[in-house]
């Protein structure tokens, strides 16, 4: 059997998010972008490894038993006394869209560091997916050189999510810059159209394409929220619409999409056209839609592998 799961390396985020549009009180659940594709590839039966750095008091406790307790894999993940997990206040719109309010960082400098990347785990993974999240900190940014290092070196393929949060960099430029050196680096990259626009200095999609075209990136995803989403391969473009759901919270729809999208390259391969990147688009909206029926980015579940079956089966 050749190499098997995706690595997701990140920061774990407990969210506190609003359980209406009052914003007045708060469930806490296991959460962050990278945590969220960790679960969502679980779900859908691959292994997948954690990479971070967990504390040892009881917040982060329930952070490596949530992590447990979904089948993600922690042996190549480092566990500190020190560490304090960050946290982040998640508002809610009356239409259930989702409000980065605030954000909990009280060790910052507590990150996984360069030495603490093991190659192992690359050697035996088939993809290798990072976002924006350890960037904007220059420990975390040197770690995920290293793993990107290791990833090129283990022939992973390499997956990259901007999922920017803009409050966290010191400047839109500094972020833009950054971001921009990074996806460069992937395989496959997804970003939601705002963020497209963000990148690449435009207002609209058509010209956020036209100016990321020229990095020649394999496989790009586009996200346009209830809209569904479009994928761009050898410069031909298609779209699939979204699923109708009564989304209640959009937290981590795009992660969810993503997550889709993954174990479609992990069981398929590489799409060999239009048709079949297609398929694997309207799967990706599937698992993202499903994701906001619920309050919490990990709270809903659905039929996976009956999903997975009609996948398979190139029904969808």
């Amino acid at each position: 059997m050749g190499k098997q799961g995706v690595i997701s390396l990140g920061e774990p985020f407990v969210d506190y998010i609003s359980t209406d549009s009052t914003n007045t009180k708060f469930r806490q659940l296991l959460g962050g972008a990278t945590v969220n594709l960790a679960v969502g590839t679980s779900r859908l039966g691959l292994p997948t490894y954690f990479l971070c750095k967990l504390g040892t008091d009881s917040i982060g406790k329930f952070v490596e038993q949530e992590l447990e307790k979904e089948g993600v894999n922690l042996k190549f993940s480092v566990r500190s006394a020190i560490k304090r997990m960050c946290g982040v206040y998640v508002h809610l719109t009356e239409s259930g869209e989702r409000n980065f309010h605030s954000y909990l960082n009280h060790t910052p400098e507590e990150v996984l560091t360069e030495k603490e990347i093991r190659r192992e785990v690359f050697e035996k993974t088939q993809i290798f997916y990072f976002g924006s999240g350890t960037l904007f900190q220059q420990n975390s940014k040197k770690s995920t050189e290293a793993a990107l290092k290791y990833a090129k070196e283990s022939s992973n393929l390499i997956a990259f999510d901007a999922n920017l949060r803009l409050k966290r960099w010191e400047s839109e430029d500094h972020c833009r810059k950054t971001v921009i050196s990074f996806l460069k680096h992937a395989t496959i990259v997804k970003l939601a159209e705002e963020e497209l626009n963000f990148l690449m200095e435009t207002n609209s999609l058509e010209g956020g394409l036209e100016k990321i075209s020229k990095w020649d990136i394999p496989y790009l995803f586009i996200t346009m929220g209830g809209e569904g989403a479009c994928g761009v391969m050898n410069g031909n473009k298609v779209t699939s619409l979204a699923p109708k759901v009564d989304a209640v919270d959009t937290t981590g729809a795009g992660d969810a999409f993503m997550s889709g999208l993954l174990y479609c390259f992990h069981e398929k391969g590489m799409p060999s056209g239009k048709t079949e990147l297609t398929e694997y688009l309207q799967f990706a909206n599937c698992v993202g839609a499903q994701a906001t029926t619920q309050i919490g980015s990990l709270s809903s579940r659905m039929d996976l592998m009956e999903l997975k079956k009609i996948f398979m089966q190139g029904s969808i």
